[in-house]
């Protein structure tokens, strides 16, 4: 199981890199990033999260694991905002906003491409994952001043862990 890249690890904020041909490399990092997710309770895990600057996301949203290569948000519409947690930055909750509706394109583990309609709580999820391959976290959705101060919180907080 790799380990969770806590920020402000500096391959959070790197753009992940598209996978050109999908191989036996990649199918092994999209299981050691479903081993890692499921070992921390997660619904989501992005590459970079396990140090890979690769653009494979997995997510199980209680139907069973799916792992998308180079997904993207072709487009979306409509507007919500809900508070976010993220494996990468513990006892951390910011409101995030985020289209309602998304439609995102990606490949599965045998090259097949898959577009996704994508409502709600879903579509929340794949477009968190995808902030993350561009280097995005839901701090970046808040203030500066906020950010700060969670920061400085989740750092005394994962201080009383150690």
């Amino acid at each position: 199981m790799d380990e969770i890249r806590i920020y402000p690890d500096p391959i959070l904020r790197k753009k992940a890199l598209p996978i050109k041909n999908i191989e036996d490399q990649v199918k092994e990092i999209a299981d050691r990033m479903a081993e890692s997710m499921y070992a921390n309770k997660g619904i989501g895990l992005a590459a970079p999260q396990i140090g890979m600057l690769s653009q494979i996301v997995v997510v199980d949203l209680g139907e069973g694991l799916r792992t998308l290569i180079n997904p993207e948000v072709i487009e979306g519409e409509g507007e919500s905002v809900l508070e976010e947690g993220c494996l990468s930055l513990p006892n951390i909750e910011v409101p995030v906003k985020r289209m309602e509706k998304v439609f995102v394109r990606g490949w599965n583990l045998e090259g097949k491409e898959l577009n996704l309609e994508l409502f709600g709580f879903p579509g929340r999820v794949y477009q968190h994952e995808i902030d993350h391959l561009n280097g995005i976290l839901i701090i970046h959705h808040i203030s500066r001043l906020k950010r700060e101060i969670l920061i400085k919180k989740m750092r005394k907080e994962l201080s009383k862990n150690i």
